[in-house]
């Protein structure tokens, strides 16, 4: 055999190798997340002792309270990246295409973590807490799971506005009154998509054309940037901010308040474990704790809506509606499109 030649079986050898161990890999994370057995958790545990920590995306900044509680409970390290959740999205898409592969669990709203499902990046996987969720926590390809739910309210200053003043429906914003007093966050197509779809879409349509031709509305990139300038009395009312955004400052003693128009829509806050996570074990003993009733109440603690049965929220109830993840992703240009022509552009 020549040399050439040689070299190139050699080759070929390293890389069947290669393919094979990532195989191998893949096999070993869809056994462990598929496994419904009795010892399952002892499986787990013991499985984590020869790996090292976890990776950890996230867009949530009170996932670090989880973490630290699962580190504490079993000894495993986190390591964590914090980023919006497109930045998020873009992330996993770009390092699987690059055959990097050194995250383990993801954090982020649902219509991106079911792109992700999409581009088959996650794992479906089998948990015994999962059964302790909403309906609308678990898809039923299994392959993220909602741990919270971003539930949009509106927020108002209180030293701007009166509780007495408040609209009692989003008809009642066409009033003069609120001229100049509006704000909004420029990126709720989603939100915007659904709740035309609920109040109806020409109704709908007709009302919000009334109010950014009457009153003016002031949109603002940024939940928490919203917030802010509803706290500071720049906006003196919010039509979107996520419900955990006022109460967080109003903890703080600012002058903020949220409250609910009807229909109140609700998105779930996802977490997802990656099909190649490189330390499978550990990541599926986060999953379980996240949606355990334990990491569960660490989250209501900072004022998020969480999807346990067992822990109740006023604004969980049956009047909720639901972002179809799905939908949320078909629909998207289409519903960027209405909100920008309809709010964004005519913002003052």
């Amino acid at each position: 055999m020549n040399k050439v030649l040689m070299k190139l079986v050699a080759s070929a050898i390293v890389v069947l190798g290669a393919h094979g161990a990532v195989a191998h890999a893949q096999g070993a994370v869809s056994e462990l997340a598929l496994y419904q057995g009795a010892d399952r958790q002892a499986r787990l545990v013991e499985a984590a002792k020869k790996e090292n920590g976890i990776t950890v995306y996230h867009s949530y900044p009170a996932l670090t309270n989880v973490m630290t509680a699962y580190t504490k409970k079993y000894g495993i390290k986190t390591r964590a990246w914090r980023a919006g959740s497109e930045a998020i999205l873009q992330r996993m898409i770009t390092e699987s295409r690059g055959n990097r592969f050194e995250v383990d669990i993801v954090q982020n709203n649902a219509p991106e973590n079911e792109a992700a499902h999409r581009e088959k990046l996650l794992q479906a996987v089998r948990s015994p807490f999962a059964a302790d969720l909403i309906p609308q926590a678990t898809p039923a390809h299994g392959e993220w799971v909602g741990v919270t739910l971003d539930v949009w309210t509106a927020a108002y200053n209180t030293n701007r506005i009166t509780e007495a003043e408040l609209p009692k429906s989003y008809e009642d914003l066409q009033d003069p009154k609120w001229k100049g007093r509006l704000g909004i966050e420029a990126n709720n197509h989603g939100w915007f998509g659904t709740l035309l779809l609920e109040m109806g879409e020409e109704r709908g349509r007709e009302i919000f054309k009334n109010i950014v031709a009457t009153n003016g509305i002031s949109a603002r990139k940024g939940h928490s940037l919203l917030t802010t300038m509803v706290a500071s009395g720049e906006v003196p009312l919010a039509l979107t901010v996520y419900n955990w955004n006022p109460e967080q400052l109003k903890a703080k003693g600012a002058p903020i308040k949220g409250f609910t128009l009807k229909p109140a829509i609700a998105q779930p806050s996802t977490v997802a474990l990656m099909k190649k996570s490189p330390n499978p074990a550990s990541a599926l003993l986060f999953y379980d704790f996240i949606i355990s009733e334990e990491g569960q109440r660490i989250l209501q603690e900072s004022s998020y809506v969480t999807t346990h049965k067992k822990l109740p929220h006023v604004l969980r109830d049956d009047a909720l509606r639901y972002i179809d993840p799905a939908k949320a992703i078909d629909m998207q240009n289409a519903w960027l499109t209405t909100f920008d022509e309809m709010i964004v552009k005519k913002a003052k």
